[in-house]
């Protein structure tokens, strides 16, 4: 094994020291330990050892040679920088002197050029008024003119030049006698000239020869024609620009396009740039939005169409800023771009409220038209108020003694409430808002969007809505029924509550951001509140009829069906029925009015109308209960009979409270069948423990045997 080993890539000494021990002793002394000798490993290291230093040695030679070179290259470096440095001092000495020299001889030219300047002015002068009053006499005779310079059209630039010139002199001739006729021909002159200027303008534009159309607009500055100048090269510019559909599309395009030849054009690009977006503005965007907006027959279509116009406008404006920021131009100052907005938009935005409420108006009463005669339904005026209920009442109460009530009108359970037509109105309203989010201004957003609102309320809340409770409040049976009432208000209220959710939720999304910040926010709150409590009111006025003409026909049943014997019969051996037809008829009654009540309410009106039912349910039937007297039998028949009052009670209200009530009612018939010695402990239990005394000692007395068996000595 060799030295050269260490300067191999990467080098581990463990490594190098294993596969050292492993070449001295071979692999057979690794598997026996017998053979194993370390006089030999001992040996091979310390001769490793002393190659190692021997190597140390010459590396150590090596560097110290290298750095007895680089010592000396070092020497020789320093020296050459002093040289450096000495040639640089010397050459600065140098470009000093020569600079002071310059400097001199730059003054004395300086001088020397105010001096041939100071006498070479006067005499250009004078050699430029000779030429122009050479060529002023030319227009002062009456022969056709001569001169090169103001015939020859190759020389338009010359001749554009000198006519220019003559046109200011010609300003300041005295007026009348000989230079009249100069001064005509001069300004005739100066019109030809500028006509052919401004056609060679318009050719270079075409051919797309900026120096030419540089050169003249230069000449043309000083011309009365400069603004035409400008307008020859926006009508060029627009010429084959507008590829696309829509108009909106190619106008930045255009105008980024259009920006880098004015900038190599005229040295006023900005005002360029300004007077080809108000011209696209007033001409070709005004043209576009008048075509448009011209058929106001239809006025969803006309504010559809102003909505999308007034939109992509607004964007482009956007898009013109940015691009101004892009490629370097200037439009005017900040509010260039919106007055010209307002320019073209003005006559619409200022009529447009008027416009939307005239749509919404339109529409929201051919929608409600169309749906009541699709329900062959003339809309009537509702009669509401404290005559029409006296009124009523007084009817009804007619109606008892004659046998014959005044007609009530339930139109076959019709609601006369629908989503699609709420949702009709609410889409229309919700596009409303949107308009008039863009198409106000700020200061009548608020209001206009209340208008907007006000309609809303109008259409859909009172005249579909309210009107719909109040057909339903009129076709609620009366309090005292003579047949089975056919009760629809209920899903009345159930359609109500949903349309006026949806209602509520346009409130909250698309009318209230319109008005947050304004005056006019805490107003539209109590709007809506006032609306919702009218409906609750009517509402809770409606339910609380319909559970009078619920309890009313089950009194009715109890009057007319539940007779005397039913709990009293005469005879023990009578058949036993496992309940009375009236409770039976009331139990079926019920089952349907209260299933009714859970398919059409939810939330907590399903717990507040079942729970006034049951309440009111209860009381009716203990006063009925406490009218007859009850044998053991009776006692038995009845108990069966609030069994299953109960039961519904129970597994359908699910009301604590009236299933409570119930409980306790049961308890109190149970009082009805205890032998009478057992009475006082029954009374005492807990269903009972919560009834007044009387009421206990009431209930007992209906016993039949409450005399004979002294039952109000036991419970002392």
């Amino acid at each position: 094994m060799s030295v050269e080993e260490l300067e191999q890539e990467p080098f581990s000494v463990h490594e190098f020291v294993e596969r050292l021990a492993w070449k001295t002793m071979g692999a057979t002394a690794r598997n026996t330990p017998e053979e194993f000798d370390p006089v030999i490993l001992h040996t091979a290291f310390e001769k490793m050892i002393r190659d190692l230093k021997d190597k140390n040695n010459q590396v150590q030679r090596k560097i110290d040679k290298l750095t007895t070179e680089c010592k000396e290259e070092e020497k020789r470096h320093w020296n050459r920088v002093a040289e450096l440095q000495k040639k640089n001092q010397s050459l600065y000495t140098g470009f000093q002197t020569l600079d002071e020299r310059i400097s001199y001889v730059a003054t004395k030219v300086v001088y020397l050029g105010d001096q041939l300047e100071g006498v070479n002015t006067p005499r250009a002068r004078a050699v430029e008024a000779q030429r122009l009053m050479h060529y002023l006499g030319e227009f002062l005779t009456d022969e056709p003119l001569t001169s090169p310079v103001l015939v020859d059209p190759f020389q338009l630039h010359l001749t554009a030049d000198v006519i220019q010139k003559l046109h200011l002199i010609a300003l300041e001739l005295p007026v009348g006698g000989r230079f009249d006729i100069a001064r005509q021909k001069i300004a005739e002159k100066y019109d030809a000239v500028e006509r052919e200027l401004i056609g060679e303008f318009r050719l270079g534009q075409q051919a797309g020869n900026k120096r030419q159309m540089r050169k003249i607009t230069n000449l043309l500055q000083h011309f009365k024609s400069y603004g035409q100048c400008i307008d020859v090269f926006i009508t060029e510019c627009q010429k084959g620009a507008f590829k696309h559909n829509s108009i909106f599309d190619d106008i930045v395009p255009l105008c980024v396009e259009t920006n880098k030849l004015a900038k190599a054009v005229f040295s006023n690009s900005d005002t360029v740039m300004t007077k080809l977006v108000q011209n696209l503005f007033q001409g070709s965007i005004q043209g576009h939005v008048a075509s448009r907006l011209e058929n106001q027959s239809d006025p969803e279509v006309y504010l559809n169409n102003l909505y999308d116009l007034y939109i992509r406008t607004t964007k482009l404006t956007v898009e013109l800023s940015k691009a101004c920021v892009e490629h370097e131009f200037k439009l005017g100052d900040s509010t260039f771009l919106n007055k010209l907005t307002r320019s073209i938009f003005a006559q619409h935005l200022d009529r447009y409220i008027e416009v939307e409420l005239q749509s919404l108006r339109s529409q929201f009463t051919m929608v409600l038209q169309h749906y009541y005669e699709k329900k062959d339904h003339v809309k009537r005026q509702i009669q509401t108020g404290g005559i029409y209920e006296l009124k009523r009442d007084i009817q009804a109460r007619i109606g008892t003694v004659t046998k014959a009530g005044p007609t009530i009108e339930n139109f076959g359970g019709e609601t006369f409430l629908s989503q699609e037509v709420a949702i009709n109105i609410l889409q229309d309203t919700r596009n409303a808002f949107k308009r008039c989010s863009t198409l106000s201004s700020q200061s009548d957003l608020a209001s206009n969007a209340i208008k907007i609102f006000e309609v809303l309320v109008q259409y859909l809340v009172l005249e579909h809505i309210d009107y719909a409770v109040e057909l339903g409040i009129q076709g609620i049976p009366l309090a005292e029924p003579k047949v089975e009432p056919e009760i629809f208000f209920f899903d009345v209220v159930s359609q109500a509550n949903t349309l006026f959710h949806l209602f509520e939720k346009q409130f909250t999304d698309s009318f209230i951001p319109l008005v947050m910040s304004s005056q006019h926010h805490g107003f539209c709150m109590k709007r809506k509140r006032e609306l919702r409590e009218a409906m609750e009111g009517k509402i809770d006025n409606g339910l609380d009829r319909s559970i009078n003409a619920i309890i009313g026909w089950v009194r009715y049943i109890f009057a007319t069906e539940q007779k005397k014997a039913d709990f009293r019969p005469e005879s023990e051996d009578a058949p036993m029925h496992l309940l009375s037809p009236a409770a039976a008829k009331v139990s079926k009654f019920m089952h349907g009015q209260v299933k009714e009540i859970k398919n059409s309410l939810d939330g907590k009106n399903v717990d507040i109308v079942l729970g006034t039912l049951g309440q009111r349910y209860h009381r009716l039937t203990y006063e009925h209960l406490t009218q007859f007297s009850y044998n053991s039998i009776g006692a038995m028949l009845v108990i069966c009979d609030v069994n299953e009052y109960r039961k519904l009670v129970k597994e359908e209200m699910c009301v604590p409270l009236v299933t409570q009530l119930f409980e306790s009612l049961h308890a109190l018939c149970n009082l009805l069948v205890v032998v009478p010695e057992n009475i006082k402990v029954v009374s005492s239990g807990e269903q009972l423990a919560t009834l007044d005394d009387s009421v206990i000692q009431n209930f007992v007395q209906l016993r039949a045997d409450y005399r004979t068996a002294r039952i109000s000595t036991r419970l002392r």
